[in-house]
């Protein structure tokens, strides 16, 4: 699987719902929403107020990112809000799985997520029980910056584990990603690859889009 994930905190709040529409007409297949609480992360995005315009213009699916402390706290508003999938980080909680359970209650595709100071071996015991791991290749709590190249090995490593075990579990990436490593991405054994930047920082989002997506 070969999906392609823009991040909604690279858009022009200013003109959103003309980012979103350009979002529709694209080969994108899911929105990303990245959700940060200036706790976990340093920095601030959006949160529910935000969510309903997105979910009344965007016809993709809303992949929700949840860089917030007490996930538990939150995660099925976000699903009653539209989430199509809901993600939050590991390190963030004590136990993730009956944060899994609610989000699983609400019908809702769920992810696990690390950063990259996170050792990829704990999402192993996980890898039964969602939909999706997604594997920051930066920091999370900021746009624009560099890949980190040592996720290419997580990532074949978390790839080989899944197949092991036969289990339909996607890899997603965020952070860094772009035109130029897209293929690589995909052939170490990510399935949907979260572009920001490299997208609404693009001369023509919606050929670069395409572009990634072709070059895989």
């Amino acid at each position: 699987m070969k999906l392609i994930a823009p991040s909604v905190l690279s858009a022009d709040f200013g003109h959103l719902a003309d980012d979103l529409e350009m979002i529709n007409r694209s080969e994108a297949d899911w929105l990303h929403v990245d959700v940060m609480d200036g706790t976990f992360v340093p920095n601030i995005s959006f949160g529910f107020p935000l969510m309903e315009p997105m979910r009344k213009y965007c016809t993709k699916p809303l992949d929700v990112h949840l860089m917030i402390v007490h996930p538990e706290k939150y995660v099925e508003r976000f699903c009653d809000a539209g989430a199509w999938s809901v993600g939050f980080h590991l390190e963030a909680v004590d136990d993730p799985l009956p944060i899994l359970d609610l989000i699983k209650a609400k019908g809702v595709r769920t992810c696990l997520t690390i950063n990259p100071d996170i050792d990829v071996k704990r999402l192993v015991p996980y890898l039964d029980k969602v939909d999706m791991v997604l594997l920051m290749s930066v920091f999370a709590g900021f746009g624009g910056q560099k890949f980190i190249p040592e996720t290419m090995d997580k990532i074949r490593f978390i790839k080989a584990e899944i197949v092991k075990r036969n289990l339909p579990t996607l890899i997603e990436i965020d952070g860094g990603v772009n035109a130029e490593n897209a293929a690589e991405l995909f052939a170490a054994g990510a399935d949907v690859l979260v572009a920001g930047s490299a997208v609404f920082g693009a001369k023509d989002p919606e050929e670069m889009i395409r572009k990634m997506k072709i070059t895989a």
